[in-house]
């Protein structure tokens, strides 16, 4: 009577296994689904049935450096990082041998055919919207699996020597083409400005004369021998018709 109940209890303690909170257990019956287990205590009789543990916490894949070359023919080395996790315990044992395995697969083959297509200023400046369109991809793609993709970063891009001396050529050539825009509508603001306050002082002469005065009062402040006296125009081109009058 002793040795079958303590075979009994041996049995029921191998039997039952206790599955965690972050874990699902997939479990079969004589190699048919049964049902998915967890979380708690579970029951797998030894022989008759078999079970595959699957976790349902995020998972980050590193995706190691891919050999790009840029729709520019620039040849470039780019690494990821995908974060993935299973939604579909049942999918994620039936659909593939390694779900894990087959992200890492698919996420270098699609990160070398998204960025393969791109050339090299729009992979460093929209770096936002490359791992969008890689994250849609991906999900498409593990969704059969019971496999969710919920973000994809891309981490590094490691260009040429040659190369980063010709993108920094290419940006200090920008930059003195900004500065040069930037000093020309500076000299066309200063020029209206300037028309504006003709237009100003014409309409009044005796503004005119208060204008001199102001700068005569600037100028002397600073500390320096030379005077200098303003002398209006109008009286220049007097004095110079009234020469070309005696000459003639």
């Amino acid at each position: 009577m002793l040795a079958p109940l303590i075979v009994l209890v041996g049995l029921i303690v191998v039997s039952v296994k206790i599955v965690a909170e972050y874990d699902r257990l997939v479990i079969f019956v004589l190699g048919r689904i049964w049902k998915v287990g967890g979380p708690g205590p579970c029951v797998v009789v030894p022989v008759l049935m078999s079970a595959q543990r699957v976790t349902m916490r995020t998972l980050v894949l590193e995706v190691p450096p891919q050999d790009i070359i840029t729709r520019d023919n620039v040849s470039i080395k780019v690494n990821a990082v995908v974060y993935f996790r299973v939604i579909d315990a049942q999918k994620a044992v039936l659909q593939v041998e390694n779900y894990a395995y087959a992200t890492s697969q698919i996420a270098q083959t699609t990160l070398r055919s998204v960025l393969g297509k791109m050339e090299l200023d729009d992979l460093l400046a929209n770096r936002d919207k490359i791992n969008m369109e890689l994250q849609q991809i991906l999900d498409s793609h593990t969704e059969p699996w019971g496999v969710k993709v919920s973000n994809v970063e891309v981490k590094n891009v490691d260009i040429p020597a040659d190369m980063q001396g010709a993108i920094a050529a290419q940006a200090e050539a920008e930059r003195e083409r900004r500065a040069k825009i930037i000093h020309a509508e500076g000299e066309l603001q200063a020029s209206e400005k300037l028309s504006q306050a003709a237009e100003v002082l014409s309409a009044n002469p005796a503004s005119m004369q208060l204008r001199y005065l102001q700068t005569l009062s600037e100028i002397s402040t600073d500390k320096n021998t030379i005077t200098v006296f303003p002398v209006p125009v109008d009286i220049l081109s007097s004095f110079m018709d009234f020469v070309r009058t005696k000459k003639g």
